[in-house]
């Protein structure tokens, strides 16, 4: 699915990951289920970064198999580096009760954990990466300790990971291991200048997305 010229959408198994291509290198946001590389890389042959949003199996997935395959190094929170290396699961969620059900059936056939992967760079907050004109990377914990956003000023971008979701409707999203953290990291995002906004789970927002991501901030913060 193209979103832009630079940027486009590859659902693969059910999962969601995004392609910023600059005129000399290609960004790969997030990486699907185990088992998805082959799929990715015959879409996107050459990557020369990967980075992802935060540690949970449907997000890192094929990060082994996408370095070991193109020697692009892994870029992730700094809260979710030990356990991507490991190839251990994150701290599970907190659940809503109306969330089990959903996950359950969500979760189905998806294994806990992903294989280990060399995390080349821990990422905080105020990182500034050499693409997309500069990607500036915000901590927003919350969904999970090491969950990051990645925005592109110069685009009006915003890659929200799973502390935004789209699905249905614009809202936060669910699993959180700390719902009011999360909270608090979504009114964060929802203070940047963005028209496009790339979810890890629903439908990308090409235009007016800081507008949808602020009128839900409205109905969650104090």
């Amino acid at each position: 699915m193209t979103i832009t010229t630079q940027l486009t959408m590859l659902r693969v198994n059910g999962w969601q990951l995004y392609v910023w291509r600059d005129d000399d290198s290609v960004t790969l946001i997030d990486t699907g289920a185990p088992g998805s590389g082959e799929q990715i890389l015959s879409a996107v042959p050459s990557v020369d970064r990967i980075v992802v949003t935060h540690g949970h199996v449907d997000h890192i997935g094929s990060a082994a198999e996408l370095h070991q395959a193109t020697g692009a190094p892994v870029l992730a929170g700094a809260g979710d580096a030990a356990a991507i290396r490991e190839g251990a699961a994150v701290p599970p969620p907190v659940f809503e009760d109306w969330e089990v059900p959903i996950h359950q059936r969500v979760s189905a056939g998806l294994p806990d954990m992903a294989p280990p992967v060399p995390v080349d760079r821990e990422l905080d907050d105020g990182d500034v990466l050499d693409f997309g004109g500069g990607a500036e990377i915000l901590a927003i914990p919350g969904h999970t300790q090491g969950s990051i956003a990645i925005h592109l000023p110069r685009h009006g971008v915003l890659f929200t990971g799973d502390t935004v979701a789209n699905v249905g409707t614009v809202m936060l999203g669910v699993f959180n291991q700390d719902r009011a953290q999360t909270v608090a990291s979504l009114g964060r995002l929802a203070a940047l200048d963005v028209e496009t906004a790339c979810f890890g789970h629903g439908e990308p927002i090409s235009s007016g997305a800081g507008n949808r991501i602020r009128e839900v901030a409205a109905t969650l913060m104090p």
